[in-house]
């Protein structure tokens, strides 16, 4: 039971959460401690300095765990750290309280003689909160540093009980490999919208097999809250369905770095008054945003040529608007001294990706004005090489775009290059979840069906404003996910960056190149 729908549409979500806090006790919302911090050095693994445990919830019948034998952890995923040459974070799940939970590491899977205790975050949701019913969920996480570069390393999760360092435990072992210390071709993947169904099943296979360095899930992870409004009042929220998504993603995320943007689905008005208390119980991403207790989702890091901004759309967004504002502009001018830096550095490319799109045509959600306003102008003064979206559950790619009208034509197969041309933004968020619809023909690989006008809208303060449009040149509106790959600059030659849209049945439905000139 959330606020009252009265109530709820004159309430902010900071006022909803203080409504909360006086019905359920302090027991109903996230208890969580410090990052545990462990240090790699040559081989040598150190303990952070500081490290506080989370106290368990107690289990009916006053025990606070069971036997450590009987419980098998499931969920890994990995994050990038701030610096993806030396830190990694690996996390995962227990379905009940244990002891003593860590992580064990080496260069070798029989050699994991270096282990390091994990920090437990128990995620309480309690009964008359949505279906959850009266429900724990346990998360671990474990903060590598000083690795080194372009490493392969082995590594098992246990706790007291379940040694992965024993034989017959063996096959629990994943395996992470550190971004090199030197700029070198390599792939990531992209997609948005993903949740828990056959479909995220099968796109994740597909994603595995591209042999991704990293993937990108450009926010609505899991859909726990399937309203996506932000509001206590959302209804059918389902805290257990983020065990059934950590355990479908696991096939990938044990061993390539899953790094998340924030969506309005991911916006849980029931764990703190920004929504994001239950992501920090599950996540540990980079820290280096303008504010990480309140936007963890907004963070940077750079692998070889690449440097990757991930942003938090919520605080901008016309359409959803529970957490308009939150930053107060911080997150804005965080993310120009970000470009700023990264365009004045020679070796660095970059994209960015964030939930809500700033150019689509999908008659679901359309285009987010409030992005246009605030982070547009900002892609094409430090030429932005390539945007990723969701929010929108089709594929979608405009022509290059400058001052919100085609500056290039960028059919498929052909080349931009955004420090004359533009911006080019892809929408990829038919990762799983049911499709949209367009207003157009579909227009792909093999299929293209050109128009001169797309009908469509744009969210504005105060509803949607009708637009029509030139700019949409790919619209295809089956399951699929994007592929990067990415190719420094060496010898006179262009950095690119070969993008192509894959459908689930592994058809390339669009391919273009972003190049730039080396400097």
């Amino acid at each position: 039971m959330g606020v009252p729908e009265p109530l709820a549409g004159r309430m902010s979500m900071a006022e909803q959460h203080e409504y909360l806090r006086a019905r359920f006790s302090r027991r109903t919302m996230i208890r969580g401690g410090a990052v545990t911090l462990g240090a790699v050095a040559g081989g040598a693994f150190v303990p952070g300095a500081t490290a506080r445990a989370a106290t368990p919830n107690r289990r009916p019948g006053g025990t606070d765990t069971v036997d450590g034998a009987l419980v098998a952890p499931f969920g890994r995923h990995l994050a990038y750290g701030n610096d993806p040459r030396t830190e990694m974070t690996v996390s995962w799940q227990v379905p009940v309280a244990v002891n003593k939970p860590f992580i064990r590491i080496g260069t070798h899977p029989w050699d994991l003689s270096h282990r390091i205790d994990a920090e437990p975050r128990p995620l309480h949701t309690p009964a008359g909160v949505g279906a959850s019913g009266d429900h724990t969920q346990y998360y671990l996480h474990a903060r590598l540093t000083r690795l080194k570069p372009g490493r392969t390393y082995y590594y098992g999760v246990g706790h007291a009980g379940f040694d992965p360092a024993e034989p017959h435990l063996a096959g629990t072992l994943g395996t992470f490999t550190t971004a090199p210390a030197r700029s070198e071709p390599f792939t990531f993947t992209a997609f948005g919208d993903q949740g828990v169904s056959y479909h995220g099943l099968a796109n994740d296979a597909l994603i595995l097999a591209q042999n991704p360095a990293f993937h990108l899930h450009a926010g609505d992870i899991a859909y726990g809250d399937p309203a996506g409004q932000g509001k206590t009042s959302d209804t059918g929220f389902d805290s257990r369905v983020w065990d059934q998504f950590l355990y479908q993603t696991e096939s990938v995320a044990k061993q390539v770095p899953w790094m998340v943007a924030y969506g309005n689905h991911d916006m849980e008005a029931w764990y703190s008054p920004n929504g994001y208390g239950g992501e920090r119980a599950r996540w540990e991403l980079p820290d280096n945003g303008p504010d990480a207790d309140h936007l963890p989702g907004v963070y940077s890091f750079v692998h070889g040529n690449t440097a990757v901004v991930s942003l938090d759309a919520n605080d901008i967004s016309f359409e959803i608007p529970a957490n308009l504002g939150i930053s107060g502009g911080t997150q804005t001018r965080w993310l120009e001294r970000q470009l700023k830096k990264y365009r004045a550095d020679r070796d660095i490319d970059f994209v960015v990706f964030f939930h809500h799109c700033a150019y689509c045509t999908s008659t679901a959600h359309a285009s987010e004005g409030g992005v246009r306003d605030e982070w547009v102008p900002l892609f094409e003064k430090y030429t932005v090489d390539l945007v990723i979206n969701g929010h929108n559950h089709v594929y979608e790619r405009t022509d290059v775009i400058k001052g919100g009208e085609v500056a290039k034509e960028l059919p498929i197969g052909g080349t931009a290059h955004p420090e004359t041309d533009g911006v080019v933004y892809v929408t990829a968020g038919a990762a799983g979840k049911s499709l949209y619809a367009f207003s157009a023909e579909q227009s792909y690989q093999g299929h293209e069906k050109d128009v001169e006008s797309v009908s469509s809208f744009v969210c504005v303060d105060g509803g949607r404003q009708s637009e029509d449009v030139a700019w949409s040149r790919v619209r295809y509106l089956d399951y699929s996910f994007l592929r990067v790959d990415v190719t420094p600059a060496s010898r006179g030659r262009l950095a690119t960056l070969q993008v192509r849209g894959i459908a689930e049945t592994g058809e390339t439905v669009d391919h273009f190149t972003v190049a730039r000139r080396a400097r």
